[in-house]
């Protein structure tokens, strides 16, 4: 996945001048040593102003893009906190545990250093990283920095992140609306096109000496008998078109992902559905929204960032049925029928991520548009089947239509159970998913698309969402706990 950052980790230690600057500087080379990745340990020892420049010069001439500013002493208020103002990446801030010496050469404060640290960077509105609890051992503190690696990333990658859009968002679908001023102040650039500008490039492919390649890569994915040969080349030329406008049109971004509008002129104008090719992309961190969902792209890439695998972007569809859950749910897994839901969409979910009967198909909304029903060639494009089962994250960054950024993340499972349906589609579990439904997604007017990671990553979007300074973080609360607008007497 080329398209999402790469966290190269340096670590400066801080000491105050009162203090015994050989106890940050071993406490320095602990952590270093207890940490099972490469960690860059700065030489340079800040304690004012001038050290504190020696001490970023020097990371960022290591190729340093992320920064563990460590408390191994109490640790200088003022020059500690202008590395995250001299420095051009992320800084988490955390501090030395006593226990590696005596309490009176060998005590280091601090503990009472951290309430400094934070009081200096609010004073100076200045974004550091601080853990849930962030002081410990050598030991404790290498589990902080895993942590915050994948925290890292999302934060690097948003800010070095454009968001490259095909045309206005679809009549009756205003509900994946964009205010561009929230992307602006997440430091994310977009890029407006027309769908007009998309089909110039297209046909302007044709011929391209390298679709056969990518026609054959289609052909081995997919395998015997679950794609439609004749429509390789078609879609093989819309990828390599994708694929080029990133390289051509990142500009001073390093990091690219796509808002399209995939209907209802696309598949008539191209000659397929480009849910398939879609789905490609995001299979390599490049995500690509379906209804030009700006809000939706940028989610999804987040979480591309936060667990370097490859996620989609689905509808909270539809209710599973009563019949479905009393057969194949009820007494085989603990949840309610209002905990589930079907999460849906036409084909955009990685091949990598469905069942093994997943295949390339032809869109049967579209295809009820038709006249003539049937199976016309150009509803064909969509990847089909039933998305595999495991943990799964259900989140969303939105600007609302305030221009406040809220959030929402809820941790759940798809379930092994066949839907019998049709589309990209899955069983999700969500516990109390009906309390979550009523009080965030709807009372909160969240739109009707969420993003989905494989996997439990709630706690490091957690973080993320909340470095990037989104106030509103909703998730599924327990029963225990009420939601302000829910009803204490139901």
């Amino acid at each position: 996945m080329n398209n999402i950052p790469e966290v190269k980790l340096g670590i400066i230690a801080v000491s105050r001048d009162c203090f015994p600057v050989a106890l940050s500087e071993r406490r320095r080379s602990a952590v270093v040593q207890a940490y099972a990745g490469a960690l860059y340990e700065c030489p340079v020892t800040v304690e004012n102003e001038n050290d504190m420049l020696r001490a970023v010069a020097d990371v960022q001439a290591a190729g340093c893009n992320a920064l563990v500013v460590f408390l191994g002493n109490f640790g200088p208020e003022t020059p500690e906190t202008l590395i995250a103002k001299y420095f051009d990446g992320p800084c988490m801030f955390v501090a030395a545990a006593e226990g590696d010496g005596d309490l009176i050469n060998g005590r280091g404060d601090a503990y009472c250093g951290m309430l400094n640290c934070s009081y200096n960077l609010g004073l100076r509105h200045l974004k550091g990283y601080i853990p849930s609890y962030p002081v410990g051992t050598a030991e404790d503190v290498a589990g902080m920095i895993a942590e915050f690696v994948p925290v890292a990333r999302a934060a690097i990658g948003v800010k070095n992140l454009k968001i490259i859009t095909f045309g206005p968002r679809p009549q009756d679908f205003f509900a994946c609306n964009a205010p561009i001023q929230g992307l602006y102040q997440l430091g994310v650039e977009v890029e407006e096109n027309s769908e007009l500008d998309l089909l110039v490039s297209y046909r302007a492919h044709q011929g391209d000496s390298r679709i056969p390649a990518v026609c054959a890569d289609m052909a081995a994915e997919m395998g015997q008998g679950r794609y439609y040969p004749d429509l390789l080349e078609r879609m093989a030329q819309f990828e390599l078109t994708l694929l080029d406008w990133a390289e051509e049109h990142r500009g001073a971004r390093k990091y690219v992902a796509f808002a399209d509008k995939c209907w209802p002129a696309f598949p008539k104008e191209f000659g397929f559905e480009p849910c398939y090719v879609n789905s490609r992309l995001a299979a390599r961190g490049i995500p690509v929204a379906c209804e030009v969902d700006i809000y939706g792209a940028l989610s999804e890439y987040i979480g591309a960032c936060v667990t370097g695998d490859a996620v989609t972007l689905l509808d909270i569809n539809n209710s599973v049925p009563g019949s479905l859950y009393d057969a194949e749910i009820s007494g085989k897994f603990p949840y309610q029928l209002t905990d589930t839901f079907m999460g849906f969409h036409c084909g955009n979910t990685p091949s990598c991520k469905m069942c093994a009967d997943r295949a390339v198909k032809y869109q049967l909304i579209q295809n009820r548009l038709l006249e003539n029903g049937g199976e016309p060639d150009f509803t064909r494009g969509t990847l089909e089947g039933d998305i595999a089962p495991g943990e799964i994250t259900f989140y969303r960054l939105q600007c609302d239509s305030d221009g406040v950024l809220r959030s929402y993340i809820a941790q759940g499972e798809i379930l092994p159970v066949a839907t019998g349906s049709f589309g990209g589609i899955g069983i999700f579990a969500i516990p109390e998913m009906g309390r979550f439904y009523r009080h965030v997604l709807l009372e909160k007017r969240y739109p009707h698309h969420g993003a989905v990671a494989f996997g439990h990553c709630g706690k490091a979007l957690f973080e993320v969402f909340k470095f990037l300074g989104v106030q509103d973080i909703a998730y599924n609360q327990p029963k225990a706990l009420p939601y302000p607008t829910e009803n204490p007497f139901a």
